[in-house]
């Protein structure tokens, strides 16, 4: 019985942080698993589920891709010898195959690189990349009329 509770537990607390702007803002394309290159302090501020996606975006910089922007606040209880720093640019670790063809999109074809959701997956922090192409004004205002459809008409078969 304790196995099954604690399944439940683990696929609840499976996700640290969302960007839920990025699907209103852009077409996600594609998604990629990515690693994160974390410090220890990093890990322990994300087991407590301190972080913040929402101004992250990623680069690529010297064929590395880079995480930029993205907020991790340090805990109270931090180690004295570390001088954390939330802000600080991540590498990304990716299969070489993998970087080849979003240094293609990114470069050639103008696809941007959008953090979707940062998770945990056996222990390791890992984060969704999308590749996303940006949201004109009306495209928006297009999915939000789709939307407020979608939930009326949920409401009308409700009804009867």
């Amino acid at each position: 019985m304790a196995g099954k509770s604690g399944a439940k537990k683990d696929a609840a607390n499976r996700n640290i942080a969302e960007n839920r702007k990025a699907r209103h803002d852009y077409f996600i394309e594609d998604q990629i698993e990515a690693g994160i290159a974390l410090q220890g302090w990093e890990v322990k501020s994300l087991r407590d589920g301190r972080a913040n996606l929402k101004e992250g975006y990623a680069v690529i910089r010297n064929n590395e891709a880079w995480l930029v922007g993205a907020n991790i606040s340090p805990m109270t209880s931090a180690s004295t010898h570390v001088t954390p720093d939330p802000v600080r640019s991540r590498k990304l670790l990716l299969h070489r195959r993998e970087l080849d063809r979003l240094i293609g999109a990114v470069e050639r074809k103008g696809y941007t690189l959008v953090p979707l959701a940062l998770y945990w997956k056996n222990g390791r922090a890992k984060l969704a990349v999308g590749l996303a192409r940006g949201k004109k004004q009306h495209d928006k205002r297009a999915d939000e009329k789709e939307r407020d459809w979608e939930r009326q008409k949920q409401r009308l078969l409700r009804k009867g």
